[in-house]
């Protein structure tokens, strides 16, 4: 297929940017970010590198209109997850109207159709307001690129174009992680009454757990999204067969909905232990929530979605507003004030060892990009 944003993608995608922060001297984003950066300079944007860690840039490319208009942001991010397990993961196989590669849906294809969009847009007479293409890094792990983005960028309404499925998506739900630790006393296995069992007192937290879960799991749902919901993630504890245990460390996460918060985990959490310990006083826990992205939401009555839905049917491709269970760097950009929705190409295997993008989706995306760039804001 000989279309320029494919092209394009099969370009990204050769291009080892698996994220440093979840595998240990991987590539990172510099390379790839190299590559935008001469791309989006090659195609007339005006191109400046945001360095958001050492060695690990945004691109930030701008294509300013000749008359005054409002700002509109399409961003994605350049990092993938890594790809342990893949036979070829960098080689871009085109196969029944599929690319294949790691980070071909996730979200090399998003970043390729709005980078395209922008070439489309320039070719044919884009005139009013800015359009800023932002590739951002560390996504996968703790978006400190779309982090950095939004404290020296703005705009008036913001596509990110995570995968789709070429549908326009007005939410996403939150995270939340924690660690709770339960205390014991070490003796040898023998002994009975020296020992104290960190790991079957964990055992306890753990049916409490599972017990708020279900709670969770039983409420009014949201209508997009569903409810939320907890995991047990990691459980360690122990060191040897004859001995008591006299630590147990469990990481958990708690997906989040609109109207919940990292606040309300904490407050849960709090209480389950505090019931735990009324019932039996000489139980020793603790939790530390450790890091969190909230839940975010549009309006599906909001300009936006509702211009991308008619960008969308000029281009040939009617969708509708869904709600996506993955978090993304959307809320980042709502948070700062920049109305967002969700719109990116359809395919599978996110993260697994076969991920694959489908072709017509990733020119559907492109074509509604520039439709919008040019007419709806």
């Amino acid at each position: 297929m000989s279309d320029p944003v494919i092209s394009l993608l099969r370009d990204l995608v050769a291009i080892d940017s698996v994220n440093p922060s979840l595998v240990p001297g991987a590539a990172g984003e510099s390379q790839i970010a190299d590559a935008i950066a001469r791309h989006m300079r090659a195609i007339g944007l005006d191109v400046q590198q945001q360095e958001v860690a050492p060695g690990r840039p945004n691109v930030i490319g701008v294509l300013e209109g000749s008359e005054r208009g409002r700002s509109i942001m399409f961003c994605g991010h350049t990092d993938t997850v890594g790809v342990a397990g893949m036979t070829a993961p960098f080689d871009p196989v085109i196969r029944d109207g599929r690319l294949y590669g790691r980070g071909a849906q996730d979200m090399k294809a998003g970043i390729a159709a709005m980078i395209d969009a922008a070439r489309l847009a320039r070719e044919r007479g884009f005139r009013k307001g800015r359009l800023v293409i932002a590739a951002v890094a560390d996504e996968e792990y703790a978006s400190l690129g779309a982090d950095a983005l939004v404290r020296e960028w703005t705009a008036d309404a913001a596509i990110v174009t995570e995968p789709t499925d070429l549908t326009i998506g007005v939410c996403h739900k939150g995270f939340a992680w924690a660690t709770i630790e339960t205390r014991g006393r070490a003796a040898h296995g023998s002994r009975p009454r020296d020992g104290r069992d960190a790991i079957i007192r964990m055992g306890r937290v753990l049916s409490r757990l599972e017990r708020l879960d279900r709670e969770l799991q039983s409420r009014a749902p949201h209508p997009l999204l569903g409810t939320g919901s907890l995991h047990a993630s990691i459980i360690a504890g122990g060191s040897e067969l004859s001995s008591y245990p006299d630590r147990c460390r469990l990481q958990l996460e708690r997906r989040t909905i609109p109207g919940e918060s990292v606040e309300t985990f904490a407050r849960e959490l709090d209480a389950l232990l505090s019931s735990l310990t009324d019932e039996d006083p000489e139980l020793e826990a603790s939790v530390d929530v450790m890091f969190s992205r909230p839940p975010y939401e549009v309006s599906t009555d909001h300009e936006v979605p509702q211009a991308l839905g008619l960008a969308a049917a000029a281009a040939g491709a009617p969708t509708s507003t869904v709600g996506m269970s993955f978090w993304t760097d959307a809320a980042i950009l709502g948070s700062a004030g920049i109305p967002s929705v969700l719109f990116g190409p359809g395919g599978a295997g996110l993260h697994s060892l076969e991920e694959y993008v489908t072709l017509a989706d990733v020119i559907a995306c492109r074509n509604t990009l520039t439709e919008f760039a040019l007419t709806r804001l």
